[in-house]
């Protein structure tokens, strides 16, 4: 009898889970109910059913995050665990290329940029440092869309991320990596400042955040300027043959990360730690404190049309405060802490990851992961205005330039499936007389 038990038991958490995975169909719509904004699900990548011939592409492997080319014309999606970048045409949404993140030390010793002194290696020393795969994380575009920088989770030697990693960066033009340079352990955000001069990666793994000066058109003259340390640097000390959980109690856990309009401050999400948003002074290159009063678990930041816009994973929620008053607070700090107050919140669906602007700046968009949908919030009113299904679970989200599509990843989740997808939808906003 409790064989039984424990068995129907089993079959009970097993049926929970499954009932938690979402895969939408093609063709599935929604509209806001004011009728101001539609969304339909009009293309999908996926590999969670190769059966599915019409959508299945087998480089769909823990996809992270998504790109949409600044010409509107392709779309770059990161397959964290498949170690590649998978490139698709915008419009018929053909695969183009498949750009591999594998590097051997003398093979692609042409590729890497003069080492600085800001990383050293403290656990691996050997002659084949530069011989790994990369697991790429987020990207960024720079020179108008000329080149996509795409940082590695980890060097694959390194089960840890405990040792530098890597950034590399690709020539949109040929879809090639042309240049590779040094990073922090486990770094995940990357930025492009409003004035193009420079890059900025936030290391997940040791609580600092590096500044590539990339003012150079020629990418070999791209240096390392700064590695900024917020309130404390992790000695990094793991196992070099058992693998620890590295996403969870890593300091601050550096995310979310924004250059200021006017590329004085950089301002980085702090999800992990005693939170807040980290505040560099890029002028005075030197790290000023955290800012404190919003909620806890900042995963990412928008600053565009005068706002702050934070996601606040754990709670599922989206923020926005007037830029104005971030200043005021930076410009009122003291002992490396200030507060943030005038927040307007609005709840959305579990795990809020990526958020992003409509290019009228009327509309947030939010990838939720725990509820796996798309949420749709009245930046002005900041209230929900509609969400649609996503396959489980979502965490990477973009734009096209004219807002009229909306790309999200959906990486999946160890132990309880989902995943290995890419959902495309069309959006609509109507004119209401």
């Amino acid at each position: 009898m409790r064989k039984f038990t424990i068995l129907l038991y089993v079959l009970l958490i097993a049926s929970a889970i499954q009932a938690q995975i979402v895969h939408p169909q093609i063709g599935e719509t929604v509209q806001s109910p004011d009728k101001r904004i539609s969304l339909e699900l009009v293309g999908k990548k996926q590999y969670f059913n190769p059966g599915d011939k019409s959508t299945a592409d087998a480089d769909i492997n823990s996809p992270k995050s998504i790109n949409v080319h600044p010409n509107g014309k392709k779309f770059y999606v990161n397959s964290l665990e498949g170690a590649t970048t998978v490139v698709y045409d915008m419009q018929t949404y053909n695969k183009l290329k498949v750009i591999k993140h594998v590097f051997d030390q003398k093979k692609d010793a042409h590729l890497w940029s003069a080492p600085s002194d800001l990383y050293p290696f403290t656990h691996y020393e050997n002659d084949h440092l530069n011989s790994f795969y990369g697991k790429p994380v987020e990207s960024t575009f720079t020179h108008k869309g000329r080149y996509l920088w795409i940082p590695y989770y980890r060097r694959s030697y390194d089960i840890n991320a405990q040792d530098p990693s890597a950034v590399a960066i690709i020539d949109t033009q040929s879809d090639k990596i042309i240049r590779l340079m040094e990073t922090g352990p486990l770094p995940k955000m990357i930025a492009t400042s409003p004035d193009g001069k420079y890059v900025a990666i936030s290391h997940w793994g040791n609580n600092t955040v590096g500044i590539i000066d990339i003012s150079s058109p020629n990418p070999r003259e791209w240096k390392h300027k700064a590695c900024h340390i917020v309130d404390y640097k992790l000695n990094l000390n793991f196992s070099l043959t058992h693998a620890v959980d590295r996403d969870n109690g890593s300091g601050y856990a550096l995310r979310g990360t924004v250059f200021t309009p006017d590329n004085h401050y950089l301002l980085v999400g702090c999800m992990g730690g005693g939170g807040g948003i980290a505040v560099i002074d890029l002028h005075k290159s030197e790290y000023l404190g955290r800012l404190q009063g919003m909620m806890a678990n900042v995963r990412h930041l928008i600053l565009k049309n005068g706002y702050l816009y934070l996601s606040i994973n754990n709670a599922g929620y989206v923020q926005k405060i007037a830029f104005k008053s971030v200043l005021e607070a930076i410009s009122k700090m003291s002992n490396k802490r200030g507060t943030l107050s005038g927040f307007k919140s609005v709840k959305v669906g579990g795990g809020a990851r990526t958020i992003e602007l409509s290019p009228s700046g009327k509309y947030i968009f939010a990838a939720c992961n725990s509820s796996s949908e798309l949420y749709v919030v009245d930046a002005l009113t900041m209230k929900v205005l509609t969400s649609i299904p996503v396959d489980s679970y979502p965490v990477g989200l973009d734009l096209s330039k004219d807002g009229k599509y909306a790309l999200v990843t959906s990486q999946g989740r160890s132990g309880k499936g989902g995943g290995n997808a890419v959902n495309i939808y069309k959006v609509t906003y109507h004119t209401l007389k």
